[in-house]
Formats: structure tokens, sequence, C-alpha cells
């Protein structure tokens, strides 16, 4: 399948564009829960969170394929503070995994808050330059799978860097302040090895499909954004 240089027609980008915001800010607020979980891959230190964030990547790679890449920017603009807020309420009521309890939230949580802000920093350098990527290589391949297949090794390796030294560094949570480094090379290789392994092929299948319709006439097609 080749990765055509058009996208859907402007109307659908108003319909979309709330339900992506909303879908971002849930696997904000799941992968910001789950990286809290620590696990063992192969005896060396991750999180859950390794397994969910991914597939913001190919949320967002679809929508610069789909409606734009000025799009998919306003869309991580307005899924920003309000993944911030939902971020650290869900840390504080369930830190650690286990429920805290309403009473929690009373007194403001300089740890979680820490994680939450360390999540959005690496929610929007790495999805800006996801975006850049994409964008630059989807338009200078043929194949479909070249952009979301290298947007997601820089982005995530951004992404990646950004989280674990904000959130960790330091941090009072010994284990934490111990093996984030650690915990931070696994995170990454487990995140693209679940990307490159599992969700740029869901990428490609999807596309396959919406561009199914596309020529069924679903939604007619429209020039693509300059560079």
């Amino acid at each position: 399948m080749n990765d055509s240089h058009t996208a859907p027609a402007a109307p659908l980008a108003p319909r979309a564009l709330p339900r992506l915001v909303a879908l971002h800010i849930a696997l904000v607020i799941a992968s910001n829960y789950l990286v809290q979980l620590p696990i063992e891959v192969f005896g060396l230190h991750s999180t859950w969170g390794a397994f969910s964030f991914p597939l913001i990547f190919v949320v967002t790679d679809l929508t610069v394929r789909l409606i734009g890449r000025d799009a998919a920017r306003r869309v991580i603009a307005r899924a920003m503070l309000p993944a911030l807020l939902a971020s650290y309420i869900v840390g504080v009521l369930f830190q650690q995994g286990s429920f805290k309890g309403v009473a929690a939230l009373a007194t403001f949580n300089a740890f979680v808050f820490r994680i939450a802000l360390a999540s959005a920093a690496a929610y929007v350098l790495g999805q800006l330059l996801d975006i850049q990527v994409f964008d630059r290589v989807r338009r200078r391949a043929r194949a479909w799978w070249p952009a979301p297949t290298l947007s997601s090794i820089v982005g995530q390796a951004l992404d990646t860097a950004v989280f674990f030294s904000v959130a960790f560094w330091r941090s009072p949570d010994a284990f934490m302040a111990e093996h984030w480094v650690e915990i931070a090379w696994v995170d990454y290789a487990t995140k693209l090895g679940v990307s490159l392994l599992l969700f740029v092929p869901a990428y490609g299948v999807a596309l396959a499909a919406i561009l199914k319709r596309l020529q069924r006439g679903a939604i007619t097609p429209a020039p693509a954004e300059g560079v």
C-alpha cells in the first residue's frame, strides 16, 4: 500500500478533534497511573506504562495522515492542560496502585505533581517531534511504514528522556531515584518493541481501512498541507 499525499477534507476535522483530544487525555491518564507500577522485563526494571503510551503515537500519526499536521498540533495543545490536571488527580487518588480516598486530594502531593508535570512536558515535546518527523518522512516515502516507524523511534526517545529525568531524578521515591536511568532505557526499549511489533502494523491496518472508505467516496480527499 502506498502512502498517497492526500488527506480527508477539512470538514472531518471539527468532528474528529474533540474525540481525539479525549482519547489523548485518556491515554495520558492511563499511562501516568501505569508508570507508577513497576515490573521486571527479562530481569530488568520497567513499568506498565511502557505498554500503553505508544498508542498515543499511533493516534497522532493517523491524525497527521488523515486531517493534517496543524490539526494534530491543535489536539496536543488542547489535551495538554486537561491531561496534566486529570493525571494529577488520578495519581493522587491511586498512588502506587492503591486507592487513597478522596481526602488525599486535600493535601498537595509534590511527588505525583512532579510525575504529572513530567508527563505533560514529555507528551508535548515528544508528540510535536513525532508530528514533525512523521509529516516530513511521509511526504518523501512511497510506502506507508517509514513515517510511523521513524517518528516512533525519535518521538518516544525524546518523550522517555524528558519524562524520566524530570519525574525521577533525585526523586523522594528511593527505588525510582536509584533505578530511573535503567528503567528509562528498558521503558524505551519496551515501548519501541511494542510500537514496532504491534502499533505500527496497527497503524497500517487502520490506515488501509480508512483509505478504503475514502475510495468508496465516504469522505472527499483534499490536498495535503504545504510544508
